[in-house]
């Protein structure tokens, strides 16, 4: 089973074979998250989640309303890697996996910018 890994100024961590990922919009200063599995192909996102609109991050036309926030699956093969970019302007990402939600700062270093997301070799 591949496994997803988050990598960081020259530390990588192996996580678990899903994870959710979770910020704060800086502008908007809404919730957003997205579902990546590790697959052979690349990393898949499976759904996104947003709790408004606005800044760049409106919600595509057959996106659900549910529980508060717009929930869809994007239209986006599999990915060799993703970045993260860290701005200070908001609190640090929330990184889910294992049934645990921990601050990214827990897991690579706090200041480390950018962070990846890949498929652990």
């Amino acid at each position: 089973m591949s496994l997803i890994c988050l990598a960081a100024a020259g530390s990588t961590v192996k996580l678990a074979a899903a994870v959710t990922l979770m910020w704060t919009h800086s502008v908007q200063k809404t919730r957003w998250e997205e579902d990546w599995q590790a697959t052979p192909a690349g990393l898949v996102i499976t759904e996104a989640r947003v709790e408004g609109s606005g800044a760049g991050m409106d919600p595509p036309d057959g996106a659900i309303l549910r529980d508060g926030a717009w929930h869809w699956t994007p239209k986006l093969g599999p990915q060799r890697n993703v970045g993260l970019r860290r701005s200070g302007a908001t609190e640090d990402w929330s990184v889910c996996y294992s049934g645990r939600c921990r601050p990214m700062g827990e897991l690579v270093p706090a200041n480390a910018d950018p962070v990846t997301l890949t498929v652990c070799e």
